[in-house]
Parts: C-alpha cells; structure tokens; sequence
C-alpha cells in the first residue's frame, strides 16, 4: 500500500459486523493497480452522523451493509434505479458532495441471469423473504421471468415481496419440479444452519440450476449435493466478488478484468 498521504481517496463500508472481506478486495487491488486509494470498515450506531461525515469529508464510497441498508436511504441525494426497484441500498458515490446510492446485490444478480444463461421460460423456486430475497425477485422479474415462487417460513413477509413483484407465495414444501433453485436463507452458512440443505433431495434432483447467495462458504451443502447431482450452480462467492467489483467501478472508474475480480476475490477470502 503507498504511504498515507493527504491526497489519498477514501473508501469505507459501514456495517453492524464488519468484516475484512471487502477491506481485503479493494485494497488488494488498489495496490495491484497503484492507486492512491484505502478502504477502510467501521460500524457505528450513529449512521446519520456517519453519513455526514462521508458528504463533509469527502469520503469516496461507502458500502452499506445491513442494518442500515433501507434507513440509509432517507439520508442520500439520488437514488438510482437498481435502488430503487428493491428500495434498499448496499453501496453509496460521493460526487463532490452529491450522494448517489445504488444497489450492486441486485446487480450482480442480474449479470449472473445472464452469464449462466438462465432461461427466462424457466420456473423458479425462492426460499426465504429477507432483503437479498428482495434483490433475487426484481432481479429474476426484470430479466422477464413470470413463473417464480416464494417459499418463505414467515407468511407475512413473503406475501407482501411476492405481492410486490408480481409473483406466487407459498409456506408449505411445493412439489419438487422448479427448474431453478434460489436459496436467500442462512441454511448452510458457517454457524448453527451449516450442514443443513436449503432444498431436499427431490427438489434438487429435478432442477436444472441450483443458486445459492451464501459467500460464507462459497461450498455450501447445497452446491456440493447440486455438483454432485450435475447440476449447473451459482454460488454465494460469485455474487459478492461481482458486486465489490461494482462498487470498484464505481468508485475508481475503473472496470476489472475477470481474472482482477476472480483474485482479489480469492485473496479476500484467504
């Protein structure tokens, strides 16, 4: 890293848990590409004060990361699109003083749609309402998918997204059948939940694509009974490599390369 310097751009994320994943990509390639920037995270309980502080001092970027991603967006100027279609945001521009909040979840998603080719013919099946749900379902809808269903544990919530994007919900385990499998729920992540599948056997043997938004870790027991089965699958790991390059992008200007992004990526995750 070059020495700091009072010329030095500033990046930071603010989260309830902060972690190094993201500190680690950008400053990775901030060196790899010689930039005078450095990235920083940091909590707060104090987001409105914090995003003062981004607009006074002239704080670059800020990734936004839950619980503040729907609060924050009362405190910034512009609200672009990819915001806007799922009303949460996870990454904030400073230029000169204007704030531009953006959504590279639902980004990076969309891009995924389209890189593994995913029929928009196809049926989908979605477990769990949380906000990466919201992110998954508008970006599934505006790719021109119509047959999506919602399996979420609590009715309440996932009526209301399903409703709100035009598509099916159900509580009970639907009849196995979906081409597509969405896993939005913490079943299979590092901690208590991480050997348990997000979708039983039969449900996975009748699929064509299995799609699970768990980073931690990319190998969840999803993806590895899906590998196993030969099934195409796209994992958590791609989806938050692909929304930290975006937020690369549009802090620098710069737009990597998929080999920049597949180390950096690699290197964020050692």
């Amino acid at each position: 890293m070059p020495i700091l310097n009072k010329d030095m751009t500033l990046c930071i994320s603010l989260s309830g848990r902060p972690s190094n994943l993201g500190t680690r990509f950008h400053n990775y390639l901030y060196e790899e590409l010689g930039l005078n920037f450095i990235y920083k995270a940091f909590d707060t309980q104090d987001l409105a004060g914090a995003i003062a502080g981004v607009r006074a001092l002239g704080i670059r970027g800020c990734a936004i990361s839950m619980p503040f991603k729907e609060e924050v967006m009362e405190l910034v100027d512009v609200i672009e699109p990819s915001a806007a279609s799922i009303e949460s945001v996870n990454t904030i521009v400073n230029d000169q003083g204007v704030l531009r909040a953006s959504n590279t979840d639902y980004e990076a998603i969309a891009t995924l749609i389209t890189r593994h080719g995913l029929n928009p013919n196809a049926s989908v099946l979605v477990r769990g309402s949380g906000g990466m749900a919201k992110a998954v379902s508008a970006a599934f809808r505006d790719a021109g998918f119509e047959k999506l269903t919602l399996l979420a544990r609590n009715a309440a919530s996932g009526k209301e997204l399903a409703a709100k994007y035009g598509y099916r919900h159900q509580v009970g385990d639907p009849e196995p059948g979906h081409d597509i499998l969405v896993n939005v729920t913490p079943l299979g992540m590092d901690g208590p939940h991480q050997e348990e599948l997000a979708f039983e056997m039969p449900h996975l043997a009748a699929a064509e694509t299995v799609f699970d938004v768990v980073a931690f870790p990319a190998q969840t027991p999803l993806i590895r009974a899906a590998e196993q089965l030969g099934k195409q699958v796209i994992t958590g790991a791609e989806v938050i490599a692909l929304q930290a390059a975006a937020q690369f992008e549009k802090y620098t200007g710069i737009r990597l390369s998929e080999d920049q992004v597949r180390r950096a990526s690699e290197f964020s995750r050692s």
